[in-house]
């Protein structure tokens, strides 16, 4: 654990905890020797800290992506998991089939075919413990290290986690309020290929991208398949959120019309439960069976319990009216957020007004670093993640993402409220 590290634990967790991790690091160091290259690009995630800080009493999260877990039928539910004990017990609990159970994998095409994936088949859907076990896969099985993996910028930091433990330079694309921009991405590979760079795949998050959410427009969405297909450039869609668009109507995913060239990654996590940890990936038939392999030499098999639970939930309960309360729930609280923003904070702000998914990116005055101001805004009550998190760079950032999916309208004007000083004051530090 770095200097940097122990010095911002230090801050924010107790005396005794930080000599803890100290006498570890210590009693660990006559064994440095023995940890792998990779190793070392296996990084401490932000997110996962402040999540962690974020359950103190009193505080108000506007850090963690969580769904509104409330808002399920949790007795019947409850209700359902005890019957498939007692019925099912001696499949439930089990070792199950590697690639995950025919019947969940059926469910998830119908899934999709909500998206508007019409053309999917079980036999090219692998199920994986989430959305982020997916990203690790797709990168253990294209990925050397030294190749280059695209990004968005800002993305996923369990991705940029992911991707930088197989030891791969991360190479980002800039966005603007309508996503990526072809003509950037074209110019971004053209000149790492001209410089001898072997570019795998290009990450994106299309739909409500975290943290920014940004929706990539419709008609830039077949540009960015058409350019990486020409580059021979794999097109890893990661889609959690694509449901969850407040007007009922998604947006096409790249996968629809190319099934040959991008790799689609969803999640129960966030139209159901991210206890679970279910999520799948729709391969290209040609790339199915190295995948499946990767996949299988990791988890052996998804958990026979877990697919069996969301399974009964797919076919016994009305899982459909459920996406629709989330995204009433989801809208209100979004525009909560955004009143909120415009009642508490001072000029020089600026925020995303997404359409659907969890997050709002807010951009401070160039010179601020966010990082520094996490301790502050806990001193203050609220918890937010830095800027910084979602992105490789070493840079300081000036934004910041605030989460509202799991926080009543009430308590995020609160966290506004209370984070909305801690902002004034870096400013007028300039």
């Amino acid at each position: 654990m770095s200097h940097e590290t122990l010095d911002a634990a230090a801050q924010l967790l107790p005396a005794e905890a930080v000599e803890a991790i100290e006498r570890a690091a210590t009693s660990a160091h006559r064994h440095e020797g023995l940890f792998s290259e990779r190793a070392a690009n296996i990084k401490q995630s932000a997110v996962r800290d402040v999540f962690d800080i974020s359950m103190r009493p009193g505080l108000v999260s506007l850090a963690g992506g969580n769904p509104y877990l409330q808002s399920l039928p949790l007795d019947r539910l409850s209700e359902t998991a005890a019957k498939i004990i007692a019925e099912q017990g001696m499949i439930a609990l089990q070792y199950g089939s590697g690639q995950g159970s025919l019947e969940l994998r059926t469910q998830i095409c119908e899934v999709m075919a909500e998206e508007g994936i019409l053309d999917a088949v079980p036999e090219n859907v692998v199920v994986t413990a989430g959305s982020q076990s997916a990203q690790d896969i797709a990168a253990k099985v294209f990925c050397n290290p030294g190749d280059v993996v695209l990004v968005e910028n800002p993305t996923y930091v369990g991705a940029l986690n992911a991707f930088e433990a197989y030891q791969v330079q991360v190479e980002t694309v800039p966005m603007d309020g309508d996503g990526l921009v072809p003509e950037l991405l074209r110019a971004k590979i053209g000149a790492l290929q001209k410089a001898g760079k072997k570019i795998k795949f290009l990450y994106t998050i299309p739909s409500f991208n975290n943290p920014s959410g940004i929706t990539l427009a419709q008609e830039r969405r077949q540009q960015i398949v058409d350019i990486c297909r020409n580059a021979n450039i794999l097109v890893l869609e990661d889609n959690p959120y694509g449901l969850l668009r407040f007007d009922g109507q998604p947006l096409t995913p790249l996968r629809t019309g190319n099934p040959d060239d991008v790799i689609y990654l969803g999640s129960f996590s966030k139209i159901f439960a991210p206890g679970l940890r279910v999520g799948w990936a729709l391969l290209p038939a040609h790339l199915q069976r190295r995948y499946y392999l990767a996949s299988e030499s990791v988890t052996l098999c998804p958990p026979a319990f877990n697919q069996m639970l969301v399974s009964a939930y797919l076919r016994d309960f009305d899982w459909k009216e459920q996406i629709r309360t989330y995204r009433a729930l989801y809208e209100e609280r979004c525009h909560a957020m955004l009143a909120a923003l415009e009642k508490h904070m001072p000029e020089g702000m600026t925020w995303t007004r997404p359409d659907g998914g969890f997050f709002v990116w807010v951009t401070l005055p160039a010179g601020v670093d966010t990082y520094p101001l996490l301790h502050k805004a806990i001193e203050a009550g609220v918890v937010f993640i830095p800027g910084a998190a979602f992105t490789h760079s070493t840079e300081p950032s000036n934004k910041l993402r605030l989460a509202f999916s799991a926080v009543p309208p009430e308590s995020i004007d609160e966290g506004v409220r209370r984070l909305a000083p801690v902002m004034r004051e870096a400013i007028a530090a300039l």
